[in-house]
């Protein structure tokens, strides 16, 4: 964690200090007054609300220290207090020169689906020979990058990063902040396209990630993404391709699923080769375990600890967790998003289980524009594609999931539809069956995580 004088803190932010010892060391920083630890410096940013509002709150939990963009008569005197134009500026200013004092390398990673995994998937194969300073959870816009390079310590040699965008331009930000020196784009699919008019825009945006790298640096590419390889003609340097075609330079053949917490692959590393395995059924995660040993790759990580960290990654929460219930039930709990692609690949996992019947439980995927309709009947396509047993659909949109089944020949007894998640898991556990496969997949805005918790509760 970066500790830093009050004085040294309204330097980099280029702040006023209006009252307190200049003296005085934090190491906490926060913008959410709930999460307060004691002795944080609170930020009080303008965005959805006035963070200026919650700083008797902040103070009250233990804050000895505020940001502010103007003065705010009810601070004690007892509370360190820095004046700058705008708070979110000051904040990703700070996290910028804390990253120029910690020359680390920073990996940069994007994409369409997968990036969190990915993030983490890089982090665990480079701790086998770096120290590691990863972002928490999906800290990955322009409030949650600074606030993760302010974690960063003298002992830190890898900052590895994760860069969301919904809009163009909103990497580029980001990259100002902290310039990837390994930069790594997992994928290009149609996610967000309420705010773009088409996916070229969206690779565009993506590519904001090459475009703003160290000069010297690496690009980690997927090589199986036409899209993503187009990127490759403005590159000055030759990218690391990972996929499962042969022009890449990390790759994955003869795949075999054996369960749900395993497959097979012949592994392709720096002209290494291996037969091995990661805990995984969905191949969405062994591109995310390939993006990652790609990145360590050019780090040089030794082909033997890959192997061996490989097969104990883990699921990030709500990312293809894998649940046993009573009765033989396997919850696959991947409820924290869905997307078109990610939810394809999904069902093609469920689907190669065997031993019980295949379950799907989806909600509606967002912010796809005015495709939106489309891509759900689609979906619905896909879950006949892949002969699962018995569909539930939870939300408006879902209900075309259900229509696009049933136009594929789905039995309309094998359908159920729901408004809301609190209905539907008041519902499910009834609908479930002795050595079911049950995925449970849907936007954040849906919170098809709330079945989970039931069949949790009902399981105990």
């Amino acid at each position: 964690m970066a500790e830093l004088r009050l004085s040294e803190l309204a330097e980099k932010m280029k702040g006023t200090i209006l009252q307190g010892d200049p003296s005085f060391k934090f190491q906490d920083y926060n913008i959410d007054s709930r999460q307060i630890k004691k002795g944080s410096l609170f930020f009080a940013l303008k965005d959805q609300r006035d963070g200026h509002d919650f700083i008797p709150d902040a103070v009250k939990n233990g804050a000895k220290g505020v940001v502010v963009s103007e003065k705010v008569p009810f601070i004690d005197k007892k509370t360190a207090c820095i004046q700058v134009e705008n708070t979110l500026e000051a904040l990703q200013r700070l996290a910028h020169q804390v990253l120029r004092e910690h020359p680390v390398q920073v990996i940069g990673i994007t994409g369409s689906t997968g990036k969190t995994t990915t993030k983490e998937f890089t982090a665990a194969l480079l701790k086998n020979k770096f120290r590691v300073l990863k972002s928490h959870g999906n800290f990955n816009n322009h409030i949650g990058l600074p606030l993760s390079l302010l974690k960063l310590n003298k002992k830190h040699q890898i900052a590895v990063l994760e860069y969301g965008m919904s809009h163009s331009g909103e990497i580029s930000t980001l990259t100002r902040i902290a310039r990837p020196d390994v930069a790594v784009i997992c994928n290009v699919y149609p996610v967000h396209m309420e705010f773009f008019g088409n996916i070229n825009e969206i690779a565009a945006a993506k590519k904001e990630l090459l475009d703003n790298m160290n000069p010297n640096g690496t690009s980690v590419l997927n090589g199986d993404q036409p899209l993503v390889l187009n990127m490759i003609k403005t590159l000055k340097k030759s990218p690391v391709l990972f996929g499962l075609t042969d022009k890449c330079d990390v790759r994955a053949t003869n795949i075999q699923v054996h369960s749900l917490e395993e497959m097979a692959f012949d592994f392709h590393y720096k002209g290494h080769h291996s037969r091995t395995t990661i805990p995984f059924s969905n191949k969405g995660y062994l591109y995310n375990f390939l993006a990652a040993a790609a990145a360590a790759s050019v780090l040089s990580v030794p082909f033997k600890k890959i192997l061996k960290t490989g097969k104990k990654l883990k699921p990030s929460d709500k990312r293809g967790e894998v649940l046993s219930l009573p009765n033989n039930i396997k919850i696959i709990n991947d409820t924290y998003n869905s997307n078109p692609a990610a939810l394809r690949e999904a069902l093609k996992s469920l689907s190669l289980q065997k031993g019980g019947r295949k379950v799907a439980v989806l909600g509606d995927m967002l912010e796809l524009g005015e495709k939106q309709i489309n891509y759900h009947t689609a979906a619905g396509k896909s879950v006949v594609e892949n002969k699962i047993d018995f569909l539930i659909t939870i939300g408006p949109l879902a209900k075309y999931i259900a229509e696009g089944a049933l136009i594929s020949g789905m039995d309309p007894e094998n359908i159920v539809s729901f408004e809301l998640s609190e209905e539907a898991a008041e519902k499910i556990p009834n609908l479930l069956k002795e050595k079911d496969f049950v995925l449970i997949k849907g936007s954040r805005g849906v919170k098809t995580e709330k079945i989970v918790n039931i069949l949790k509760k009902e399981g105990n």
